[in-house]
């Protein structure tokens, strides 16, 4: 193993209760050669105080504010000002294991360029995790226990934002931190998909992800479902959706409205198919709901499942195995 330098990206804002000891974790490091670059994002309590404590005691530490305002033009400044051959991103309120850099620089120097190390992550929160994060959490890490992340990218993020090391060469492939596009995590994870990157597998739990009430990922708007819904769409459209094939979309619920209607907006024709007697018939949008089963009529259909109900979705998997149809060609779940 080499002695690669390798940068670590952290935007910050009012984490004054958390931020000593997320710095404390990187410091603490197995591996010894990185540098921090902090972007202070216009905090209003102590983090600063703090960041710069830490530089006065490591000068591997290096603190910069944020001319402008938010995570994306943040992590910018913080990579421009970066000087690794290998990149990792840390949120400000969470801490790594001692030996979280160590073994992804390991596993991405013996799998060479074109691959993208992540490791486990481990929720914790003062008052317990919620059920939502604790399933994600189950999926997440199961999805990484077998490097499989992206096969189910049109779900959820499948590559944890603050725990994902990579190639300076790759990142710059993939346009770094470059689009305007929220949530930026989610919109990298598709540009690391596109570019056509290998997650490499990981066991081991190498980062403590923090849940509270004021995270931003909870109180930003640029976090609410309808993002995710559009980063889905748009990346579904531009790397899967062909025209030759007949679009459907499989679910009249909200998210299966907000779909229709970015389709119709975008003229973009398609089937809407449910299973639900009291939708089938009517018209939403200019579109008339059919029952699903018109879909073994079809030629060459490309299936949108809107449909979140765990159940539910093994039913509708059973369906389309019984027409031969394959997930992440044939059809992909967006929930």
């Amino acid at each position: 193993m080499t002695n690669s330098l390798v940068s670590i990206l952290i935007p910050f804002k009012n984490v004054e209760d958390y931020f000593e000891e997320c710095l404390e974790s990187i410091r603490n490091q197995t591996y010894q050669n990185w540098e921090v670059l902090a972007i202070n994002d216009h905090s209003e309590d102590k983090s600063l105080e703090i960041a710069e404590r830490f530089s006065h005691l490591d000068s591997r530490f290096k603190i910069f504010s944020n001319n402008e305002s938010g995570i994306i033009t943040a992590l910018r400044k913080a990579y421009e000002n970066s000087s690794g051959e290998f990149i990792t991103r840390m949120d400000a309120d969470d801490h790594m294991t001692k030996d979280r850099i160590n073994l992804m620089l390991k596993s991405l120097e013996e799998k060479g360029k074109g691959s993208l190390a992540i490791g486990q992550v481990k929720y914790f929160a003062e008052n317990g995790v919620n059920d939502g994060y604790d399933r994600y959490e189950k999926w997440l890490n199961q999805l990484t226990a077998g490097g499989t992340n992206f096969q189910e990218i049109y779900k959820e993020c499948v590559i944890p934002s603050p725990c994902w090391m990579v190639h300076k060469d790759d990142l710059d492939t993939c346009g770094a931190f470059q689009p305007d596009r929220y949530p930026e995590d989610y919109d990298l994870a598709f540009r690391f998909y596109e570019k056509g990157l290998t997650c490499i597998p990981c066991t081991k739990s190498l980062h403590y992800w923090r849940d509270y009430d004021t995270r931003t990922s909870r109180t930003s708007e640029h976090y609410a479902q309808n993002y995710f819904l559009d980063i889905k769409l748009h990346y579904f459209l531009k790397l899967e959706y062909n025209l030759a094939n007949t679009l459907v979309l499989w679910g009249a619920g909200k998210k299966g409205k907000t779909i229709a209607k970015s389709l119709v907006e975008s003229n973009i024709h398609f089937k809407w198919v449910c299973d639900n007697p009291k939708k089938i018939g009517k018209d939403i949008y200019g579109i008339k709901l059919i029952h699903y089963s018109e879909l073994k009529k079809m030629e060459r259909p490309q299936s949108i499942i809107t449909v979140a109900n765990a159940e539910e979705q093994m039913s509708i998997k059973s369906f389309f195995t019984g027409l031969h149809h394959k997930p992440s060609k044939d059809y992909f779940f967006f929930c």
